[in-house]
This record gives structure tokens, C-alpha cells and sequence, in this order.
């Protein structure tokens, strides 16, 4: 079974502009063949689908794309989009309301963000074959948009420490309530993805909290941590076998760009796993030029010598496949540890 996971895709702005004579696969540009040889594509979706709704008061950045650029994320495959981030809810809860038909009814699954607390946390399951794979998405941004038990909102979850609220709860309540829900979906299926939309925009130094954390959740069951919000990709560690991808930073957007952290730089992030369940993740590198996501090509190369540095200095292992156009992280047999 193949796994690929996509960072940020930002469909609004001029990306959504665009899509209003492009094609709906232009976002993807020519990586559409390497995603179709996925069993399960996934991405944090950085942005709301819909038509209404007015921008939140007191936020610099609003990201709204079109319904009908559903058609784009159906054309890249997409199967489970993360709704937990700092952007969903960026033209209010109507808009937000908007777009849960919008991928419901071309059955796209999501996680992380729902009408009300207990759907914002519950778990979305795709099947392939016999392998159940779970998906549970979360975030630290905006606490603001919290759900409750009646009201819309992302599954909130703070990294960093956080006074009581109201209900009484500190950050280490919180945090516990999701290592519980990762101990209970792993029950239920064979392989678990845990999202995390998590700390600020920039910087390739991984916080320890986040560290910590990712950790945790493997300790509690999950098999891969994704982690996306940083603008730019951060190294990948690896724990008891198990990846964790820091930051997949960005993969569509029509964002400036920055020359010395080059926001505009990805990959598709491969999980291979064979029938003995020894895995491999597998980093092919991409550039965002044209509001597209490209495959690198002359670049390649020095994108994947700067995400292994980065893996590096986490006491991660990689190689440049040469032929391939990737960079392969050996990740061993889980169930022997």
C-alpha cells in the first residue's frame, strides 16, 4: 500500500482565480501520475469551499475558493483532506457549513474541524482491501475556533501550555483526551495517521514540544504523525520505526516567496509499506511556480540535500535515489518494536 501526503494546498485568491478558466487539475500540475500511484492521497486543505460568508474581523489573511474547485482536489485523487488549521473558518460558519456538503457529496473524507466538538474529533476511516487506514486531525492555531458541543469549529488541541479555560481544562487535559482517542481509533484499524496543524509560519528548527508530543502519539498508537502550518518543510524523525513529518510545508498557494527559507519547495511524501510491513517514506521534491505544484527538476537534488540535513540533525537516515528522484528514508519493521 501506497500513502502520499500533500502540505498546505491553498486553493483561494489568485490560485481560485485562475481555476476560473484553468483546468481543475492545474493546481497539481505534473505530479498528477505520481499521486495516481497511491492507494491513499491526503492533504491539509489551507483554505474554505465556498461561495459565501464575510472575511473574520481582526485576521490579515482570508483563504476562500470556489465550491466547484471540489473538482480539483477530485481530479488529484484527493481521498482524506485535514480541515484542522487556521484558515477554515476565515469567512465564518456559514461558509464553513458551505463546504462540508460540498465534500461530502464527492466523498471526500475529513477530519479535524466539523458542526460541532464530537465531529471535529472524530476519526475519518478509509478502506483499502482489508486495511483499515484512520485518519485523526488537530490543530494548535487559532483556539478561538474551538468547537464545542454546539457550535462549529476545529479540533483544538495546545502543544505549549495553556492557562485553564473556561471549562476548567489545561493544555495537558487536552492533550490527553487526544492521546485516548489515538489509543481507541487504533483499535479499530490497522494503520493511523495523526495530523497536526502546529506552531508558527517559519523557522526549520523543530520545537521540543512538538517532539513530545509526536512521541506520544506514536506511543499511543499512531503509526505516522503529519504535520503541516509552518510555511516551510522541517526534517523528518523517526520513532520506534514509526515517521514523523515535522512540517510537509507548502504545496499549492500563490504565496510570495521567500529566497532564503523558499516557501515554495515540498515534496510528495511517499509511504510504501510491503507485506512483510517494512516501510519506506520516500520524499520526491516540488516547487509551487504558476500557483501549480511542480516536480522539481534541476533543483531536485539541493531540496533533498536540505531535508536531509535537516532529518539529519534528528538522528534520521536518508539517501538520494538518483534514478528515482527521491529521497529514501529506510524506516525498518514497526512490529518489531
Amino acid at each position: 500500500m501506497q500513502i502520499a501526503l500533500l502540505g498546505d494546498v491553498m486553493l483561494g485568491r489568485l490560485v481560485n482565480r485562475h481555476l476560473a478558466t484553468a483546468r481543475p487539475a492545474y493546481p497539481w500540475g505534473d505530479t498528477l501520475e505520481l499521486l495516481r500511484q497511491a492507494d491513499v492521497r491526503i492533504a491539509n486543505l489551507e483554505c474554505v469551499l465556498a461561495s459565501g460568508g464575510e472575511p473574520e474581523p481582526g485576521k490579515i489573511f482570508h483563504f476562500r475558493s470556489d465550491p466547484k474547485n471540489v473538482a480539483s482536489l477530485l481530479a488529484a485523487g484527493i481521498d482524506v483532506v485535514s480541515l484542522a488549521n487556521n484558515h477554515v473558518l476565515d469567512f465564518g460558519q456559514d461558509a464553513f457549513r458551505e463546504m462540508l456538503p460540498a465534500l461530502d457529496g464527492r466523498g471526500i473524507l475529513h477530519a479535524g474541524a466539523g458542526p460541532d466538538l464530537e465531529a471535529a474529533r472524530r476519526p475519518a476511516v478509509r478502506r483499502v482491501g482489508a486495511v483499515a487506514v484512520g485518519f485523526i486531525a488537530f490543530t494548535d492555531n487559532e483556539p478561538n475556533w474551538e468547537a464545542s458541543a454546539a457550535s462549529p469549529g476545529v479540533y483544538y488541541v495546545p502543544v505549549e501550555d495553556v492557562p485553564v479555560d473556561e471549562g476548567g481544562r489545561r493544555g495537558g487535559a487536552l492533550r490527553d483526551e487526544l492521546l485516548d482517542l489515538v489509543r481507541r481509533t487504533k483499535a479499530r484499524v490497522q494503520f493511523l495517521i495523526v495530523s497536526a496543524h502546529w506552531g508558527g509560519n517559519w523557522g526549520y528548527d523543530v520545537p521540543a514540544r512538538h517532539q513530545d508530543l509526536a512521541r506520544d502519539l506514536i506511543d499511543a498508537g499512531a503509526d505516522l504523525v503529519f504535520g503541516h502550518s509552518p510555511h516551510i518543510f522541517r526534517g523528518v524523525g523517526i520513532h520506534r520505526n514509526r515517521p514523523i513529518i515535522y512540517s510537509a510545508g507548502d504545496f499549492v498557494d500563490d504565496y510570495a516567496v521567500d529566497p532564503i527559507e523558499r516557501n515554495d519547495q515540498s515534496f510528495v511524501f511517499m509511504l510504501d509499506t510491503d507485506g512483510s510491513a517494512r516501510r519506506t517514506l520516500r520524499l520526491y521534491p516540488t516547487i509551487i511556480a504558476g500557483f501549480q505544484a511542480r516536480l522539481a527538476r534541476g533543483s531536485a537534488p539541493d531540496i533533498a540535500a536540505r531535508m536531509q540535513r535537516l532529518s539529519g540533525h534528528l538522528g534520521t537516515l536518508s539517501s538520494w535515489n538518483a534514478s528515482g528522484r527521491c529521497l529514501e528514508i529506510p524506516l525498518g519493521n514497526p512490529a518489531a518494536v
